[in-house]
């Protein structure tokens, strides 16, 4: 999936979680200075950022996203990075270019994510690590989570994201197994936001991100109201704070 919305929109519908993760992200794929990494699916670069702060040097660190709004973004947030337009299953690198390959809350938006990840694992050296996450969308721990339950009640047949790859626990090891990856491990990723109001929780879904933003902009105005009342109802009185939580796993190639 590529998303044709502006890196703002972005940035503060769901970078305001993202950005909590990118360190855990790092850390589970072990990325130090030196090392030469990739962020698959990079949107405006919030993984990416931490990237380059862990290797020192942006000339280490390249970036791929299907999103021309998004490469754009990141070219100019990230100088000296080689940011290019590419998916995770067509990868534009030679094999085993890099140290680690890493996609943060992607894999349920690959066409195949299985091929995707043996993309990740082919450009990626002999031992060097493959990391992912996806929310927990299944389990009802994702910071769309409220929003979706308010969704399925205005519309039972909503097609929401707890189906999407990845986002129940074990998942992404089964896929990474199943993309050759070797010694896969699984982990538990957390993150809380704070919220001052709840129109700035809710403000950011009017942007048509993702499968969220595009279900919000298809609705009248009516039954835009009728779910922003709905999610209203299920979220303690603001300010609140919000705790999600993703899956993530980890494997050699």
């Amino acid at each position: 999936m590529s998303f044709d919305v502006a890196a703002e929109a972005y940035d503060g519908f769901m970078g305001r979680y993202s950005v909590q993760l990118s360190s855990q992200m790092a850390d589970l794929a072990g990325v130090m200075a030196g090392q030469r990494v990739l962020d698959v699916g990079c949107g405006p670069g919030a993984l990416t950022a931490e990237l380059v702060k862990r290797v020192g040097r942006p000339d280490r660190v390249s970036a791929v996203d299907p999103s021309e709004q998004f490469v754009a973004a990141a070219r100019a947030r990230y100088p000296g990075v080689a940011v290019e337009r590419a998916t995770a299953e067509e990868l534009p690198f030679e094999d085993g270019r890099f140290d680690a390959a890493l996609a943060q809350l992607v894999v349920h938006f690959m066409s195949d994510p299985v091929a995707g990840l043996t993309e990740m694992a082919r450009v990626t050296r002999a031992g060097g690590v493959v990391a992912a996450c996806v929310w927990d969308f299944a389990g009802g721990r994702a910071p769309l989570s409220d929003f979706w339950a308010a969704a399925r009640e205005l519309d039972p047949d909503v097609d929401d994201e707890s189906h999407l790859a990845g986002v129940r626990e074990g998942h992404l090891v089964e896929l990474m197994t199943a993309a050759g990856l070797g010694d896969v491990s699984e982990a538990v990723l957390a993150v809380t936001v704070e919220h001052a109001t709840f129109d700035a929780w809710w403000q950011p879904y009017l942007g048509g991100v993702g499968p969220a933003g595009s279900f919000v902009a298809r609705l009248s105005p009516g039954r835009r109201s009728e779910l922003r009342e709905l999610c209203r109802a299920r979220l303690p009185e603001a300010p609140f704070v919000q705790t999600a939580r993703a899956w993530a796993a980890r494997g050699l190639a």
